[in-house]
């Protein structure tokens, strides 16, 4: 039996038949994935297409995230293919098109050191060298995601779980990716401050958005909401 996903559209009048004529930003083709001989996905088919934001809901077991490390090559599915900007999602691709992506996790883990040496840090490689000017924003980003300067000095491992979350966002809206992976991003925020960051990451309109989240102000935000269920035999397109 395929993976079964119920699908709810946010009407786009205009923007819908527009953004779907472009090559999706991220295309999933008859899924499955095993692990230990259970079934986690079967024939799960979706498309996101560019500027889009799609969040995944249902309840835990049922593969959302599994989905979010298959687009990354976290996991190897058994059956199907990924395409990322119309480029097959292989061994040998798997690094290149990972540049593309900037993926958020529940709990990032964001290593040692100082926040702002973390932040820069991604800047001292080549292929990130021209956006170092971006860092120029840090101080405005800081400010919109209600967090202090101070902060900057502080080290990473005495953040909270809201602070690293936040932090995570803001390096990778400085590295202007344009698809976001997001795992459960403002689960550790209060409503205020979790609304607060989404209607932002909302509003940037060149970013495609693949989520995985139980937030009420994500699904009310969102361009469509995928059900995966446990019954049924529909898919994500």
């Amino acid at each position: 039996m395929k993976t079964p996903t119920t699908e709810t559209t946010t009407p786009l009048p205009g923007k819908a038949a527009a953004i779907r004529a472009m090559v999706p930003a991220i295309e999933m083709k008859d899924i499955l994935v095993r692990f230990q001989g259970k079934t986690v996905l079967n024939g799960f088919s979706l498309q996101l297409f560019p500027g889009e934001k799609l969040v995944l809901t249902g309840e835990s077991g049922l593969g959302k995230s599994t989905i979010l490390r298959c687009v990354l090559g976290f996991v190897i599915p058994d059956e199907g293919r990924i395409l990322i900007r119309g480029k097959r999602l292989m061994p040998e691709s798997v690094w290149t098109l990972r540049t593309l992506l900037s993926y958020v996790p529940q709990e990032p883990e964001l290593g040692d050191g100082k926040l702002d040496e973390w932040l820069k840090s991604p800047f001292s490689y080549k292929a990130n060298a021209d956006l170092r000017s971006n860092l120029d924003r840090l101080p405005g980003l800081l400010e919109r995601f209600s967090l202090s300067e101070e902060l900057l000095h502080k080290e990473v491992s005495a953040l909270s779980g809201g602070e690293k979350q936040r932090a995570a966002l803001i390096s990778a809206i400085l590295l202007q990716r344009k698809i976001f992976l997001l795992d459960e991003p403002t689960s550790a925020l209060d409503s205020k401050n979790g609304k607060k960051v989404l209607e932002f990451l909302f509003s940037i309109p060149d970013v495609s958005i693949l989520a995985v989240s139980h937030d009420h102000t994500f699904l009310d935000l969102a361009d469509r909401t995928v059900e995966l269920s446990a019954k049924g035999e529909n898919n994500a397109n």
